[in-house]
């Protein structure tokens, strides 16, 4: 089998791709930075690609069975001006529209597309149950996730069995949300943000890299999938076990006005937003969460 990963170089793709490697799928890259690909890709094939200029090469799709989509700028970056949210957009849809419309003009195309998405799609929902059937929220992200997924699922047209990855918060050391919480979090000065209650979707590192595997090989996984483990939390009960994980007290609550005024109005969909994601169809797929619980999954990725 071969594979080409488009945003390879993030923490998923370069996951994603040693996996692969290591069991002996072969795997090209599109990336915008060859020399740091070069040393964070070891073992995969590299073609230059700046996503929202233009189509990617087609030499890069040569004997490829299946592409994972993994583009996108870092959505927790910066402020959301009008101008990061042309970025944060053009980044998704432009580059995704872009994969699609290459493979059109292929002779032989692969058999499957992979394309990521988020929990952001189903906005601020409150205590409401999420399964991959409920409806698309609204706000910024939400819009941004229904639009992304749009595009990827075009690849339908061309005989690709389309998958959507709704990934939520995922669970890394050396990377992500957890690795920029951990050091706050050892200096015992964790912080339970906002009121705490917001549902915390969240998903194991190794768990993200498998359900993609999985994704590309298993003819029932089709449609939206909710890449998130089936114990739910609470943004508080996240706070407490990883307080109580590194042995660490956990005492301090973030305001929601103080976060709006520290990161603007991206607190209210990335910080506040409460999304209870359950991973239904992901499950009827086949797939099995090595890690379902959240303890042992936090234990798992901080002694890895």
């Amino acid at each position: 089998m071969k594979v080409l990963i488009a945003g390879a170089a993030g923490l998923i793709g370069t996951k994603l791709a040693a996996a692969l490697v290591g069991s002996g799928v072969e795997v090209a890259v599109l990336v915008r930075d060859v020399s740091r690909a070069a040393r964070v890709l070891p073992g995969a094939a590299l073609h230059v690609w700046d996503a929202t200029s233009g189509q990617p090469p087609m030499g890069a799709f040569d004997g490829v069975d299946g592409v994972v989509n993994l583009i996108g700028e870092s959505i927790s970056t910066g402020r959301w001006s009008e101008k990061r949210k042309k970025v944060l957009r053009d980044s998704r849809i432009v580059a995704t529209r872009a994969l699609v419309d290459a493979m059109r003009g292929l002779t032989t195309r692969p058999k499957v597309l992979v394309s990521a998405s988020a929990v952001g799609y189903y906005g601020d929902r409150g205590d409401e149950l999420l399964t991959e059937t409920s409806a698309a929220g609204a706000g910024f992200l939400a819009d941004l996730a229904r639009d992304w997924e749009a595009e990827a699922l075009r690849a339908q047209e061309l005989g690709l069995r389309v998958v959507v990855v709704r990934t939520g918060v995922v669970l890394a050391r050396d990377g992500g949300m957890l690795g920029k919480l951990l050091p706050v979090f050892r200096m015992g000065l964790g912080v339970r943000v906002g009121s705490g209650n917001q549902w915390f979707p969240w998903i194991h590192i190794d768990d993200e890299v498998a359900l993609i595997r999985h994704a590309l090989t298993d003819a029932r996984a089709v449609g939206a999938l909710n890449a998130v483990a089936p114990e739910p939390a609470t943004n508080r009960e996240f706070t407490s076990v990883l307080a109580a994980t590194l042995s660490r007290p956990s005492l301090l609550t973030a305001p929601a006005f103080a976060l709006r005024l520290l990161v603007g109005d991206k607190a209210d969909e990335l910080l506040l937003a409460s999304q209870r994601a359950m991973p239904v169809r992901t499950l009827e797929s086949g797939f099995h969460f090595r890690y379902p619980l959240l303890r042992a999954a936090l234990k798992a990725a901080l002694n890895p």
